[in-house]
């Protein structure tokens, strides 16, 4: 039986590993032990962040529309209860896109929702 050290298996699984860690510095590039923490401990925090971004975008467009809301003495509170009564489907993403692109389109909304 001939000796098998796993060299291809190795090398491929090795190889998959440090892709991963391209861009990354010193020995997190270049020694697989380093590396492989590096690319563990990265792929935890994409994964986390990738949540926190939608977090913090939804928290962006609130202030956002608060503001705006505020030009037209309205509270955001108020704002988004009379959205809901009136059943206005535009969701903070698009008012808050609404808001800064085109204000008076914006005041448009909230003048007839607040009727």
């Amino acid at each position: 039986m001939p000796r098998a050290k796993r060299g291809f298996k190795r090398r491929r699984r090795h190889n998959k590993v440090l892709k991963k860690a391209e861009g990354f510095v010193l020995g997190r590039k270049n020694k697989f032990k380093r590396t492989a923490e590096a690319v563990d401990r990265a792929s935890i925090y994409a994964y986390r962040d990738r949540r926190v971004k939608k977090r913090e975008f939804r928290q962006l467009w609130i202030a956002r529309l608060s503001a705006a809301a505020n030009n037209l003495d309205i509270s955001y509170n108020n704002l988004i209860s009379a959205l809901k009564k009136a059943q206005v489907q535009l969701d903070r993403k698009v008012l808050a896109d609404i808001a800064i692109a085109d204000p008076s389109t914006f005041a448009a909304i909230v003048n007839q929702v607040r009727a």
